[in-house]
């Protein structure tokens, strides 16, 4: 489900690396979810919650920028080409260390700095981030 990622390719521009949020990071819906089932369905609304969440945050690499985009209703969208990354922050807390899950900030030329938070192996995003650029580089 990456509509949007596929939707904003440029020409020559193919996707190297997407990156999901965790469900480890959504276990608190899932949770209260379940123990709300009884409570006239509430807990089912929590679930659709926990789904949009995870169905509508999307984040891709690609071999000159990176793409991100969350949300159904109200959507964010963040794109930078990768000249214009300088750097690129992993936070992993210990729950988040321990189900591979962590808050990545990538920040640009400038001010322009970009959070996003309980992504599935954030090492794995920032290794192929580098990837790209140092191909990026070479060319």
């Amino acid at each position: 489900m990456s509509a949007y990622v596929d939707g904003v390719l440029i020409n020559d521009e193919r996707v190297m690396y997407r990156a999901r949020i965790s469900k480890w990071s959504l276990w608190p819906f899932i949770a209260f979810g379940a123990l709300l089932i009884p409570l006239f369905g509430v807990g089912l609304l929590l679930w659709l919650w926990a789904w949009i969440i995870y169905a509508t945050t999307e984040l891709a690499i690609t071999n000159k920028r990176v793409i991100a985009k969350t949300g159904l209703f109200q959507r964010r969208t963040i794109e930078i080409f990768l000249e214009k990354i300088e750097s690129i922050q992993v936070d992993q807390s210990v729950f988040g260390r321990m189900f591979n899950f962590g808050s990545v900030l990538i920040s640009g030329t400038g001010v322009h700095s970009a959070p996003f938070k309980n992504i599935s192996d954030p090492l794995s995003l920032r290794r192929n981030f580098m990837m790209a650029a140092d191909s990026r580089r070479a060319l």
